[in-house]
């Protein structure tokens, strides 16, 4: 038995070896905690939420396979939907792309429920994204309906719906429109807010959660076109390479990221789940250079390291003003989804 045990141990040695220097040296992996993540659930579901906060919750349901609280998130968005078709509408009337983030898990639950309320929900709130009044003059669908400015984060708002809907077209319109607005070249990342009219920025900043929103739209939006669309598909690959690439320049040693990337406010942990979260699903669909692992190993453990007692994921860009250290929907929504998208890669 104990020549067995030191074989196994040399074995092990040996394996540890290959991945150390085929891949670089990979990140400890928390192992995938059913405990904890019942506790991110439960303080995600505890948080008030607004219309794109309870879309992406519901991804996140979706995305860990717990489609019981997906169905019932799912109805509550239909029922405080708007007549003009715009999903989840809690708080305030000046949505109009937020509320498309709500599509997909609108979706799920028609596929997963055959109620045909979801789809009807489904198809009124892309005809509201539709709407030449949601739109600036190229198209860009707007953050809301009265400064008329474009967010980086309205690519994950709208994009990944738009192409769920078959609309491959406009999806790809908003993330080209998008980034025509507020890519940076020689950062390789998105600044956050700018009204395009006039080029006046809001918020000129490479905002973490900017960033993630779009790395984890273009990941989606690839997954959804169909095989035949190769020029687009190859394109997005490229945006997304290059964002992924602007991102990793600056990761912090312990796998995260500052607030706003470039700057030293504080180290925030949303970014590392969104981005891991996109990484994991393009290596899996295998678009993505198996490579990147090492880089999102290290943001996961990053993101656990953060997760208290309760559940909740700490050092996330606080809701509702995301300027400042604290807790958000959005960052506990995440680490669900790139706990879901690591254990289809680790299958």
């Amino acid at each position: 038995m104990r020549k067995i045990r030191i074989a196994t141990l040399y074995l092990s040695a040996l394996i540890g070896i290959f991945f150390s220097n085929s891949y670089g040296q990979r990140a400890v992996l928390q192992n995938s905690d059913n405990g904890t993540l019942e506790k991110v659930k439960t303080a995600l579901l505890c948080m008030q939420r607004y219309s794109w906060e309870h879309g992406v919750a519901m991804q996140g349901m979706l995305d860990i396979g717990d489609t019981a609280k997906l169905l019932l998130m799912a109805r509550e968005s239909v029922q405080r939907g708007k007549p003009d078709g715009r999903l989840s509408m809690v708080g305030s009337d000046m949505n109009i792309a937020d509320t498309g983030v709500n599509g997909p898990g609108i979706l799920a639950a028609f596929k997963i429920s055959g109620d045909e309320k979801y789809k009807k929900a489904a198809q009124a709130q892309y005809e509201y994204l539709k709407m030449p009044e949601s739109k600036n003059a190229m198209g860009v669908i707007y953050h809301n309906n009265k400064s008329k400015v474009i967010f980086s984060d309205n690519m994950f708002m709208v994009a990944p719906f738009l192409a769920q809907m078959g609309d491959f077209d406009e999806a790809i319109r908003q993330i080209e429109g998008i980034r025509e607005v507020l890519w940076n070249k020689d950062k390789k990342l998105f600044h956050h807010i700018r009204i395009q009219e006039t080029g006046e920025f809001k918020d000129p900043s490479f905002w973490g959660g900017g960033n993630g929103w779009c790395a984890a739209a273009i990941a989606q939006v690839i997954g959804y076109l169909p095989t035949e669309r190769i020029a687009d598909r190859q394109k997005l690959i490229g945006y997304y390479n290059d964002l992924i690439n602007g991102c990793l320049a600056n990761q912090l040693p312990n796998g995260l990221f500052y607030d706003k990337i470039t700057e030293p406010n504080f180290e925030e942990s949303t970014l590392a789940a969104m981005l891991a979260f996109s990484i994991y699903t393009g290596i899996k669909a295998g678009w993505l250079n198996l490579s990147y692992q090492v880089s999102a190993d290290k943001m996961r453990k990053g993101v656990y390291s953060k997760i208290d007692e309760y559940g909740l994921l700490q050092g996330a860009s606080a809701a509702p003003r995301f300027n400042s250290p604290g807790t958000s929907p959005e960052g506990q929504a995440f680490v669900l989804m790139m706990e879901g998208a690591f254990r289809k890669l680790n299958k």
